[in-house]
């Protein structure tokens, strides 16, 4: 047990209570101090007796999250008290309505938002859709429920490292799936960077800590080449009256660590570790020019990429992002990326939503930022118009976070902003909700494409429509927009409605005629066999005949024929919770997790084809409907999602060591052809290592060698020690594992 010094902690709370209150010092008005304490009071006693899993007082958790909100996002008084308060409602005695009585309504309007739902969801759905659904609908009203929210995360994720490790990785892939995305959206860079730097740390620790090193090594070399490339630019500044200032900085690690995986370099070949950010004073009117003015400078010193010149001032990216960046080649033969800005769009790059309100205060309507209004006006239309369950709704709104930017023009010249990939369909939706359900086509650049076409900027569109035209399901796949896809649903619903009843008569009849229950057990099984997603969907099939009534009856046979063992455990594990229970009961009260090669016998699961685990790898079991319980590795590309949405059926699993079994794996080999390479590669995988090869597929062009080799392995270390052999063999010149 630890010894706690409670006057330690004592001074400790007050030191940063009074380190908020330093920081809130610019932004408060009169009387709010006194709000802020009362709100600290109140949370202070309400946690009185509660701990963090790292053995620290609770209360540094409300404190540092209302820290987050002044320090790193801008936020005001109402934010501060509301972050203090967010967990009191959830945690202890205190209701919504105490709140309201001591802090008015807007303070519980955002912690109701941001506590969770309680209770038990549907099949289909989950606890964290649910209440991410919960707090969107509060994002209608108040924007900073979301803001608060992305503090707490990121308050969360900086403390992950006292939590066991299955919930490390439920809360990193939430992270990774939502909030980093949103802080993208809201542009809050700094905090998405970080949020994805922890993601990396915790999922992947060794890669992690493998770059964070090769950029500590890289450091005085960095600073050095910075000022070196910087001197002759800041000289002509100088000189030409402007007062700017410059920063030098390395890409962040998720970021190095993406480009390392998209295009299978080592951290040596990642070209732009680092960036050079000059950041200008400058009139709001004369900010454009100055931006030019100091690009023209720096690409009188360095050639710059053409490919890569971006102008975010002129057209700012919809969350508010404005800034210019080209990339140039320096003295040294190395690509620089340069962003250009003011002080102004470097806050507002910065600090994101809470910044673009500030300024948006100041300046005339119509400049910057608009598209952040619009953005939460398209997710308002979202949550009205969305019936189905909260797990689709989660990804239809995550598909809005990520898209880059199209720009393109109506016949009469007036800008649109759409996602990247959107289609004529997005843009007649764009224009209105009767040109898109009718729309028929459309003339790009005065060229007839059909409504598919996929727009790039600068494009003209011109949209046919004709009063026969009717939305159909298949539109669903040719829009990217939330605005369109909602449009879309809505009259699609109409449709649906029929023919859903429709369908729920004749399973209700095929199902008596099989002398079955027609009851949501029966149905949800018969949802399962078919790959559907909802009962709705299933009924919705039948009723449109696109599934045959009699192929019901197939699955009668198949339900039959289902193994009664996989059944009584699956009747046993419904979660997590029941799960560690069933395993204590079984194997005694110290196992809490899946011993993969061990407990076949006491529990059923099959290892997943996704991503084909092997011993060594880490992984993660996941209950299924239909399937048991199936073991996935930690960096499946399903794993993501399904820690994000069904964190609840998310079991712990290890490998044990005790057999020797084989698991298929495959390995990707490149090199440089020559005579007896095949020989010398099968040799080392049969004779040295004793590896049993499944199949070996091998492409020679041009004097380039390429070849994929499914083989059985014990584990990873095995898989490790082939790999390594291989890259020793004369002209291989990478090896690579692939799922």
């Amino acid at each position: 047990m630890i010894e706690v010094d409670i006057e330690e902690e004592r001074k400790e709370i007050l030191k940063r209570y009074r380190r908020l209150l330093r920081q809130a010092k610019p932004i408060l008005k009169p009387g709010d101090a006194k709000l802020i304490k009362r709100a600290f009071n109140v949370s202070l006693d309400a946690h009185k007796d509660m701990r963090r899993k790292s053995g620290e007082p609770y209360i540094y958790h409300p404190l540092e999250v209302a820290l987050v909100c002044v320090e790193e996002i801008g936020l005001g008084t109402t934010s501060i008290v509301a972050a203090l308060l967010h967990d009191v409602v959830e945690d202890t005695e205190w209701e919504l309505e105490d709140i309201e009585r001591e802090f008015g309504q807007k303070v519980m309007t955002i912690i109701d938002g941001l506590t969770k739902i309680a209770g038990v969801f549907e099949y289909g759905s989950s606890q964290q859709a649910e209440n991410f659904r919960k707090m969107l609908l509060t994002l209608s009203d108040d924007v900073r429920v979301i803001l608060i929210k992305l503090a707490d995360r990121l308050n969360n994720m900086r403390t992950l490292g006292s939590m066991p490790r299955h919930k490390q990785l439920k809360i990193a892939s939430e992270t990774m799936y939502l909030y980093a995305p949103l802080a993208h959206r809201l542009g809050l860079y700094a905090i998405k960077s970080e949020l994805e730097d922890l993601y990396l740390k915790y999922t992947d620790s060794d890669t992690y800590r493998d770059i964070v090193n090769k950029i500590n090594e890289s450091k005085s070399y960095r600073n050095r080449f910075i000022k070196s490339f910087i001197h002759p630019i800041e000289e002509e500044l100088n000189r030409q009256g402007f007062i700017f200032s410059i920063k030098g900085r390395p890409k962040s690690v998720f970021s190095i660590y993406n480009k390392m995986k998209k295009q299978g370099i080592p951290f040596e070949e990642v070209y732009d570790l680092f960036a050079v950010r000059i950041i200008l004073e400058s009139e709001l009117e004369n900010e454009k020019a100055d931006c030019w003015q100091v690009y023209s400078i720096v690409t009188d010193f360095y050639r710059p990429n053409p490919d890569r010149l971006r102008d975010w001032i002129s057209t700012p990216r919809s969350n508010g992002y404005e800034s210019l960046h080209t990339t140039v080649m320096s003295n040294t033969g190395q690509w620089v990326e340069v962003q250009i800005r003011t002080n102004r769009m470097d806050e507002i790059a910065e600090r994101g939503y809470a910044a673009h309100w500030k300024y948006k205060e100041k300046e005339h309507a119509g400049k910057s930022g608009s598209g952040l209004d619009e953005w939460i006006t398209q997710v308002r239309s979202m949550l009205e118009s969305n019936e189905g369950n909260a797990i689709e709704f989660m990804d239809d709104f995550r598909g809005n976070l990520f898209h880059e930017e199209i720009f393109v023009f109506t016949p009469k010249g007036d800008l649109k902003v759409l996602p990247f990939g959107a289609s004529a369909l997005d843009f007649a939706f764009e224009i209105h909700t009767e040109v898109g359900a009718k729309c028929i086509g459309a003339k790009v650049n005065q060229r007839l494409v059909p409504i598919n076409h996929k727009l790039k900027n600068g494009d003209q569109v011109e949209i046919l429509t004709s009063n026969k035209q009717k939305p159909t399901e298949d539109w669903l796949n040719n829009v990217v927009t939330s605005r369109a896809k909602a449009k879309i649903k809505d009259a699609l619903r109409e449709d649906k409605k029929s023919a859903i009843g429709d369908g729920k008569e004749i399973v209700q009849r095929k199902l008596k005629q099989m002398k079955m229950e027609f009851n949501s057990e029966t149905v949800d099984k018969l949802r399962a066999y078919f790959e559907l997603k909802t009962a709705n969907e299933f009924y919705y099939r039948v009723g449109k005949g696109i599934i045959d009534p009699t192929t019901i009856k197939s699955f009668k046979d198949f339900k039959e024929n289902q193994k009664l063992k996989h059944k009584a455990i699956q009747e046993k594990v419904k979660d997590e919770s029941s799960f560690t229970k069933e395993i204590k009961n079984l194997k005694g009260p110290d196992h809490d997790q899946l011993l993969i090669g061990e407990d076949m016998d006491v529990v059923d699961y099959i290892l997943a084809k996704c991503c084909n685990p092997i011993p060594g790898d880490d992984v993660f079991g996941f209950v299924t409907v239909n399937e048991g319980i199936k073991i996935h590795r930690t960096s499946c590309p399903n794993a993501l999602e399904l820690l994000s949405n069904h964190g609840n059926r998310v079991i712990k699993a290890r490998w044990t060591s005790q057999k020797e079994i084989a698991f298929l794996a495959g390995l990707h080999i490149v090199g440089t052809d020559r005579v007896g390479l095949i020989n010398d590669v099968t040799k080392v995988i049969s004779n040295e290592l004793k590896v049993n090869m499944r199949s070996i597929t091998v492409d020679s062009d041009a004097g380039i060698f390429e070849g994929t080799i499914k083989l059985y392995v014990h584990n990873t270390q095995h898989l490790d020690q082939l790999m390594r052999n291989l890259q020793e063999v004369e002209g291989i010149i990478k090896v690579s594992r692939f799922d």
